[in-house]
């Protein structure tokens, strides 16, 4: 067989490889999410449905000791929650509605993360019959902060 013809069909294999690899309007993980949650926190488990429900792939991890998990990620203190998430370069720290973390993901800003910090009542996975505003926070390395967004209920 002749080489050219041989290189040409293996890099046409794995290009028709590529493309079915990826679901359309989806580049290459986007939407892989990893979780670290306590095995007996509920509030997280439905926080990862709540992400699957909106599109994204999430493996979850269950782990005995979170502050671990979050002193190595990076989530300062005042703004942790029950459960972090990494997804890429970035750190999602709690309660984050899907459709934030998707405009966080498509502003792409060069920071650490962001978080819902504590659990408010009426954010995913918390739902409740008095739902409360709270704030989204963005962070970086340096300790920086600022409100990404606002949720009202």
């Amino acid at each position: 067989m002749n080489m050219k013809k041989l290189a040409a069909g293996i890099l046409l294999l794995g290009g028709v490889a590529l493309v079915m690899s990826f679901r359309p309007g989806e580049s290459p993980g986007e939407a892989d999410i990893h979780v670290y949650k306590s095995p007996t926190c509920g509030c997280c488990a439905k926080w990862v449905d709540h992400m699957q429900a909106a599109g994204f792939k999430v493996s979850v991890e269950n782990v005995a000791d979170m502050t671990a998990v979050k002193e190595r990620t990076g989530v300062p203190f005042d703004l942790s929650s029950c459960h972090t998430a990494i997804v890429g370069d970035y750190v999602i720290e709690g309660h984050v509605p899907a459709r934030v973390v998707r405009a966080f993901l498509d502003e792409a800003p060069e920071l650490a993360g962001i978080a819902v910090p504590g659990m408010p009542i009426g954010s995913p996975g918390m739902e409740g019959p008095y739902p409360q505003a709270y704030d989204v926070v963005a962070f970086d390395k340096d300790g920086n902060r600022g409100v990404f967004e606002r949720i009202e209920p």
